[in-house]
């Protein structure tokens, strides 16, 4: 009987023990929890309910208070407001194209054979054409890449600088920055001169193919003004690898350049070998015999070399800088005056001078057979300076001078000047085309 109380007593435990009345205390009750589950799911509801007319509130009050603050602005500052409003007439401009074709690893420079450096100007376009001008303050400009697309034809001038940003062309990953050099320069009074610059890599890899070079303006003086100056763009051009450029054409060429170095004759090609065959190894070669005898050179290049590709060879061919040397070539009652490339200058035949534009047919033949041999001796001729008279020319041997003592008694002056394809004839006293000389494509 007692170990059955003892049993019945701890089934029952003293509910006024203090550790009954904390377990108690701790649970909490269904109701307490209920009503904390309400008092959440009320904030909730509530704070879905007012954000959206908060954030209404709060914009309309910042916007009041910010067209306020520029109501105020424009108020106290109408220039201001007019440069604002009004779009700007300023815009940079490159002063001359570029010299094309441009290689990677080699300095980008203006084209022309004046020697002068590319420049960027300042123009003010609100008049007829564009006007050189220039602001109170330092400008800072930037030289980035641009596609070749953009602007969509060479015409278009009017872009945003949102637009223009648009189109600047970055490196591809894991490659050298795609302009290096000196791109970041100050412009004074209007005008600044590009230093060096040079690209890394080629134009191929992007869908037009074709890079331009663009002049933004970064800053203005010390931020001064907001005035909008519009960017300067160059043509749209390709850039070729480095290993490209032993191919290179030669714009002008030289006269002592490798024939290859025209259009349309390759380095190792059919024409070059052909032409190397019958020794026309340079520019000079080429057109020395083009001068004597066309079909015979064309004879050599054969008929792969059609019409319309020989013009442009021979166009190219003809740009080549003459120098300033003379080519005399002498016999027992004659003075003949050439040109590097075989063209004649003047003609003294027993002791007579005989202008070119006064030769009569017979006369021509014979002096172009005289022309044709010296041609043949080439290698045995008297190089002389541009500058010539006619005493001078007259008296280079004995035999000349003994035969012909009279001369120096003539006025005439020989050669007064020798300029690229140019001479000054003693008659006219104006300045003559080389070409004028000959009638056709062979020399007379």
């Amino acid at each position: 009987m007692a170990a059955g109380k003892r049993i019945l007593d701890n089934s029952n435990p003293d509910t006024n023990q203090p550790n009954y009345k904390r377990m108690r205390s701790i649970t909490p009750s269904f109701a307490s929890v209920i009503k904390e589950a309400m008092k959440a799911n009320f904030l909730e509801n509530v704070s879905s309910a007012l954000e959206p007319m908060l954030r209404r509130v709060i914009l309309e009050e910042v916007e009041n208070g910010l067209r306020r603050y520029s109501c105020r602005s424009l108020t106290r500052s109408p220039s201001l407001r007019i440069k604002a409003i009004e779009p700007s007439n300023l815009r940079l401009i490159f002063n001359k194209k570029l010299s094309q074709p441009i290689f990677t690893g080699s300095k980008v420079v203006a084209g022309g054979d004046d020697g002068q450096s590319l420049q960027i100007i300042l123009v003010d376009t609100s008049g007829e054409g564009m006007v050189p001008t220039t602001l109170p303050y330092p400008i800072k400009v930037e030289l980035v890449v641009l596609n070749g697309d953009f602007p969509s034809g060479d015409t278009e001038t009017n872009w945003s600088r949102e637009e223009f940003d648009k189109h600047v062309v970055k490196e591809r990953t894991g490659k050298r920055p795609l302009l290096t050099g000196e791109l970041n320069f100050t412009m004074r009074d209007g005008v600044v001169s590009v230093g060096e610059i040079e690209f890394t890599d080629n134009s191929s890899w992007i869908r037009s193919r074709k890079f331009r070079i663009g002049a933004k303006v970064v800053q203005i003086g010390n931020n001064q003004t907001t005035v909008r100056i519009t960017e300067a763009v160059t043509e749209a051009f390709v850039v070729k690898d480095h290993r490209g450029e032993s191919y290179k054409k030669h714009y002008p060429p030289a006269l002592g350049d490798e024939v290859w170095r025209l259009e349309k004759i390759g380095k190792d090609g059919t024409f070059r070998k052909k032409l190397s065959s019958k020794g026309i190894n340079t520019v000079q070669d080429f057109l020395k015999l083009a001068t004597i005898d066309t079909l015979q050179i064309r004879t050599i290049l054969g008929t792969g070399m059609s019409d319309k590709m020989w013009e442009v060879t021979y166009k190219h061919a003809k740009t080549c800088e003459m120098g300033s040397k003379l080519f005399m070539a002498r016999g027992p009652n004659y003075v003949l005056i050439l040109t590097p490339i075989c063209q004649l200058v003047r003609a003294v035949i027993d002791g007579q001078i005989y202008p070119t534009r006064e030769l009569t047919g017979v006369q021509k033949v014979y002096i172009q057979n005289l022309v044709k041999e010296a041609y043949d001796n080439w290698s045995s001729l008297e190089e002389v300076d541009g500058l010539v008279n006619e005493p001078a020319l007259l008296t280079q041997g004995e035999p000349m001078v003994d035969e012909y003592p009279n001369v120096h008694q003539q006025q005439q002056p020989m050669i007064r000047s020798y300029q690229r394809n140019t001479i000054l004839t003693d008659a006219s006293e104006q300045l003559v085309e080389y070409n004028d000389w000959i009638g056709n494509p062979n020399y007379i």
